[in-house]
């Protein structure tokens, strides 16, 4: 998402909290459209990154530097010029617009004090870094805007700076209720919309939680509501904004739905291989559960998180889209497969009708008029009566054949389909198996190891000179500590599942694995101790976390002894069978767990 308003003013709170007063140490311009300021303050050192990219505008604390290039663009020599050694004094946000002011005081070439302007705007498309005097005149700006380009405003040297209103929208802040109940139910439209068109700074996001606060249904139509709805509305939608008032921000990244599963919904954690972000705000949504939600206290820190992951999981998702679509035209083959098989195998539940149509006839055969359609005789398998269809051109004895050769070739069906049903109900777990790992899957190195398994199942023809040869392994399982300090391992995809479980663990170890659905197989190493409670909630929160069932409210782990685990005879890679375990209903949040970097 975008940076709205609340989100600006949570920024706002954090630069000015760290930065007012602080010297204007250093000025790199290491892209084109954005900044990197260094700031000294209270014997603190912070870099600030300001851009004004028109596809990813941002303005947060970092402490990752960047390489500036070789020679200095004009805008960044003209900022060292003017504001090198500068002090901070305010930072500051106009209304609820997306924009901040920093107020930058410094010596002129003549020694006299002076101040000047720094305003970020972040504005989509429209983003811009624009220098000014105190007097509101443009001294330059990382992008010129020409009146051939915009007929709203112009941003060229020399030109007076203002704030262009192009929307007729009012500052949340200042709403009272009057104003409030005539700018949303001026007319029917769904309630989120109606508050994020009427108000500046007002996300679909944020729109969404006021809805939730208010206990309603986003989409419900304004009209729709009765007086209590229109009042409950107002009195979220003001309690959120006194939140803002009173800087009272709590900052959040939510987590989509995994592309494998449209149902089941994503957890974060400090090892969120699988998750992808959806959403952040300023303020907690409560609209999604605890278990999709991750808490910050720095905004910046969550600007910073929220966009590394999602260009880590945009990366990883094309670099696996040739693996994604194999398995998932496999998996669709295989279904329906699967369900054609099932049905032919409930179409060969009448073969037993048919064979004791054919006993009855050879026995009450006798008593049928010649030419008649059915024959009522007594079932001596019930001891009630039973009608037999009769083909009247066909002789009893004739009948009774045809009724055995339809039990014979039904029976066949149900044998052959017993074996078949099996086989192809592995082979959808096993492709499920490995669609999980594609989703668990956070590096290239993962995504080798599935793709091998892939070719060794037949799915993927082995290219190349070497084709008799294995390709070199890297990948290895996260490895977790509990909060009581046990090391619990857990495989990423079905060959390090079961690496796990048959060659690392000992038989003292204890396993977990999601139960029925597809998922990763979980260690923890005992070192011959009695495990905590605690420890066997950990690993099970990890089972839970990398297993399909994650993101639902609970999801029940089997979990037993390593030795009690066995892998069938001709098996599928990482499929076991166990009878002695345990079991409990967890959730899937494991962001206290820490994850030990490999």
């Amino acid at each position: 998402m975008a940076f709205d308003g609340i989100t600006i003013a949570a920024v706002r709170k954090e630069l000015s909290d760290a930065l007012t007063g602080g010297r204007v140490y250093k000025i790199a311009q290491p892209e084109p459209d954005e900044l990197l300021l260094t700031i000294k303050n209270n014997s603190s050192q912070y870099r600030l990154t300001l851009s004004a990219s028109a596809s990813l505008p941002l303005a947060f604390l970092t402490g990752k530097n960047k390489t500036s290039p070789m020679t200095a663009p004009n805008f960044c020599m003209l900022l060292r010029k003017h504001i090198q050694n500068g002090r901070i004094l305010s930072i500051t946000q106009p209304g609820m617009e997306r924009i901040l002011n920093f107020q930058i005081e410094h010596l002129d070439e003549m020694g006299d004090l002076r101040t000047k302007q720094l305003i970020v705007e972040l504005m989509g498309k429209h983003s811009n870094i624009i220098f000014c005097d105190e007097n509101n005149v443009i001294i330059d700006s990382i992008k010129h805007i020409s009146g051939m380009v915009s007929s709203v405003r112009e941003v060229l040297p020399g030109k007076d700076y203002f704030i262009p209103h192009t929307q007729d929208k009012e500052n949340p802040l200042e709403t009272d209720r009057t104003r409030f109940m005539e700018r949303v139910f001026s007319g029917a439209q769904p309630c989120f919309k109606a508050l994020y068109t009427s108000f500046t700074g007002l996300s679909p996001a944020i729109a969404h939680e006021i809805c939730y606060r208010a206990g309603g249904n986003a989409d419900l139509s304004t009209a729709a509501l009765d007086e209590d709805g229109r009042q409950t509305l107002w009195e979220a939608f003001s309690h959120m904004m006194e939140e803002v008032r009173t800087e009272h921000f709590s900052p959040c990244i939510v987590y989509e739905c995994s592309s494998r599963d449209a149902d089941a919904q994503e957890a974060p954690s400090s090892g969120r291989s699988l998750s992808v972000p959806a959403e952040y705000a300023a303020l907690t949504l409560t609209s999604y559960p605890l278990a999709l939600r991750k808490d910050y206290t720095s905004i910046s820190a969550l600007l910073e998180d929220y966009y590394a992951e999602k260009n880590t999981v945009t990366r990883i998702r094309q670099r696996s889209s040739d693996l994604r679509r194999i398995v998932s035209t496999a998996l669709e083959r295989n279904v329906k497969k699967y369900d054609l098989q099932i049905k032919q195998m409930r179409d060969t539940e009448k073969r037993d009708k048919y064979r004791v149509y054919g006993e009855l006839l050879n026995t009450y055969g006798y008593s049928a008029e010649p030419g008649a359609k059915s024959l009522t005789c007594p079932n001596y398998y019930t001891g009630e009566d039973i009608t037999i269809p009769l083909d009247p051109t066909l002789s009893t004895g004739e009948n009774a054949k045809k009724y055995f050769e339809k039990y014979n070739k039904l029976k066949r069906t149900f044998e052959a389909l017993s074996d078949l049903t099996l086989e192809t109900k592995a082979e959808v777990e096993h492709l499920e198996s490995i669609s999980t790992s594609l989703d668990i899957a956070q590096k290239e190195e993962d995504l080798v190891q599935i793709r091998e398994e892939l070719i060794e199942s037949g799915y993927i023809r082995r290219k190349g000179p070497g084709r008799g040869k294995k390709v070199k392994i890297t990948s290895v399982p996260f490895h977790y500590v509990s909060g009581d300090g046990y090391d619990i391992y857990v495989g990423k995809n079905n060959y390090q599942n079961e690496e796990l479980t048959f060659r690392f663990a000992t038989g003292g170890d204890w396993w977990f694995h999601a139960k029925g659905i597809p998922g990763s197989h979980v260690i923890v190493k005992s070192r011959g101790e009695e495990l905590p409670d605690a420890t066997f909630e950990d690993a099970a929160r990890l089972a839970a976390y990398y297993s399909k069932g994650r993101g639902n409210e609970k999801v029940e782990v089997d979990y037993t002894e390593k030795k009690n685990v066995k892998k069938p005879a001709g098996g599928k890679p990482g499929f076991v069978v166990y009878y002695t375990n345990y079991s409990m209903m967890i959730d899937s949040n494991i962001s206290g767990l820490k994850q030990v970097e490999t």
